[in-house]
């Protein structure tokens, strides 16, 4: 069984077991979470979606909160000697999910 749900704007593909990382959530680390917004379900049976899937529940264990890898990021104007280099590490949650309630 797995289903698809919506977080931090972005939709994962879970299972019961599996382990995820998402758009950081205001959560500590060992700590419970619910996800309700479930676009889908799908079984052996076939697939739910729509109202077939409105109270289903998603719940996961929070592993931990962290920084991915750094990109550089480096904006320049040609012939202005204009120049600007960045750094960014965006913030995850590393997520393992517990069991889907359909």
């Amino acid at each position: 069984m797995y289903a698809v749900i919506e977080t931090g704007g972005k939709q994962y593909k879970v299972e019961a077991g599996s382990t995820v990382y998402i758009e950081k959530l205001n959560a500590e680390a060992d700590s419970e979470v619910t996800f309700d917004k479930v676009i889908a379900i799908g079984n052996d049976d076939g697939i739910k979606v729509g109202a077939d899937v409105a109270k289903a529940t998603v719940t996961g264990k929070v592993i931990k909160n962290g920084k991915g890898k750094k990109i550089t990021v480096f904006t320049y104007k040609p012939k202005k000697n204009e120049k600007r280099k960045k750094g960014h590490r965006q913030p995850y949650t590393k997520v393992e999910i517990a069991a889907i309630n359909a």
